[in-house]
């Protein structure tokens, strides 16, 4: 038996998708990348946009075909899915289940496919309770994405996430620490701990046989420590924070742990204070902008060298219901006063449920194509000139990527880099492998650069 997995969305999907993958391998299906030979197909998916929501009706449409060639295909549905798209689609497909009912995966599947006495099925079902604790089959190397929480208790108004994926729920701190151990051991080089506010990560209580001292208190910035405590040569970073709670604790935590990665992904959403107040975002632009000054500040306080230069990305949405065009001037004036490394700007569309979708979307299609034109244009100016203080300079990069004579990968500010690879008669490079580059082009979203030598 073979499954295929298609993903869609954030990078908790992808490392849920993991989680689905370990348990199928549990019970005997086999992975395959060409979707015409498997007996099962789970999509995991994001259903944050309208537009992600009809691209996945298309592609059910097209997997439904393989049906024909294969009776015994099954297509199963999981992620983020509001109750009005799981009612548009379950006539579709042989089954939807909640993300958190993965530990109950195969004993559905067994019964789909009338298996109900497989005793391994059985076997497995008794020894997990919480779809956190499937230990994932990692796809990423030489980068780990490791949920410490899911859930969000934020309520903006235009999003999913607290409907789809419920109320907050942190994963203890033992468990996050053992899980970042053992990849280090296998090599693992980037860590990236995830959750929709890590800001309110707090590790719930333990059994006091737990070798873990003081588990009650640990917040997210004693996590963050705990982990760069942890023994190995490996970089640290997170996604997300909320600027509402990002707290002068964390910043010197960022700033003073050295593996934490001089990065910071700080979604604004906007600019303007009265479309703030609207979206529930606790925040106004001034407060924001006050934000990044001091975690800039903290970061040229205990940092040296490029470091000292924290990177900023954010998430931006335009054409939010109202928002005027005078109001969308006020994001784009944050946008060049902040001067961001990177931004994932969206435009709206309304969700079901969330209270924004009782507004009217009074902005038309044509008019947030040219908002999100003009900030990608200055995205591209701010982003060209931060990425001019690399030009010259000698970097650690990770490898990520070979092809041909050419070496992609990350810097530590958590750009991409492509590189020639001028060492390949001397030095075997693999991915991975962390090493010296001289950065010799400068891009808006980019560094190109060459290889000098490995770290040892």
């Amino acid at each position: 038996m073979k499954y295929h997995l298609i993903t869609y969305g954030c990078q908790m999907n992808k490392s849920d998708a993991e989680r689905i993958a370990a348990l199928l391998e549990k019970i005997g299906y086999s992975p395959t990348s060409n979707k015409n030979e498997a007996d099962l197909i789970v999509i995991i998916v994001c259903s944050v946009r309208q537009s992600a929501v009809d691209r996945l009706s298309g592609q059910i449409r097209n997997l439904a075909k393989l049906k024909i060639k294969n009776s015994k295909l099954k297509i199963l549905l999981t992620g983020c899915l509001l109750p009005k798209d799981k009612e548009k689609l379950k006539s579709q497909v042989d089954l939807i289940f909640e993300i958190n009912q993965l530990p109950n995966l195969p004993l559905i599947l067994s019964r789909l496919e009338g298996n109900s006495k497989n005793k391994k099925i059985k076997n497995l079902k008794l020894k997990i309770t919480n779809y956190l604790e499937i230990k994932p089959k990692f796809s990423t190397f030489p980068i780990a994405y490791i949920p410490i929480m899911t859930g969000c208790n934020n309520f903006c108004t235009y999003c999913v996430v607290p409907y789809t994926r419920g109320r907050e729920v942190s994963r203890p701190a033992k468990e996050i620490i053992d899980e970042v151990k053992e990849l280090i051991k296998k090599g693992y080089k980037m860590i990236i701990l995830l959750g929709q506010n890590v800001n309110s990560y707090q590790s719930p209580i333990q059994n006091s046989k737990a070798k873990m001292p003081n588990t009650k208190k640990i917040d997210f910035p004693k996590l963050l420590k705990m982990v760069n405590n942890l023994k190995g040569n490996f970089w640290l970073t997170f996604i997300t924070s909320h600027p509402k709670d990002l707290s002068d604790e964390l910043m010197k935590t960022m700033a003073r742990c050295k593996k934490v990665m001089p990065y910071l992904h700080l979604p604004v959403q906007s600019g303007d204070n009265e479309i703030l107040k609207k979206m529930n975002r606790q925040y106004t632009a001034t407060d924001y902008k006050n934000l990044v000054k001091k975690i800039k500040k903290t970061f040229e306080k205990y940092r040296r060298g490029l470091e000292r230069n924290l990177s900023l990305s954010t998430d931006i949405i335009v054409g939010f219901p109202g928002e005027t065009k005078k109001q969308f001037e006020n994001t784009a004036k944050l946008m060049r006063e902040v001067k961001f490394d990177m931004a994932y700007i969206a435009k709206y569309s309304p969700r079901p449920q969330t209270a924004a979708s009782k507004l009217r979307d009074n902005i038309s299609i044509k008019e947030k194509e040219r908002r999100w034109k003009i900030l990608t244009e200055i995205l591209q100016k701010t982003s060209l000139e931060n990425n001019k203080k690399y030009l010259g300079k000698v970097i650690p990069v990770l490898v990520e990527n070979k092809k041909n004579h050419l070496l992609f990968g990350q810097t530590r500010s958590f750009k991409k880099v492509k590189m020639e690879n001028l060492l390949e008669k001397k030095q075997k490079i693999s991915i991975g492998d962390m090493i010296k580059v001289k950065i010799k082009k400068i891009k808006p979203f980019g560094l190109e650069g060459v290889a000098l030598a490995k770290f040892s």
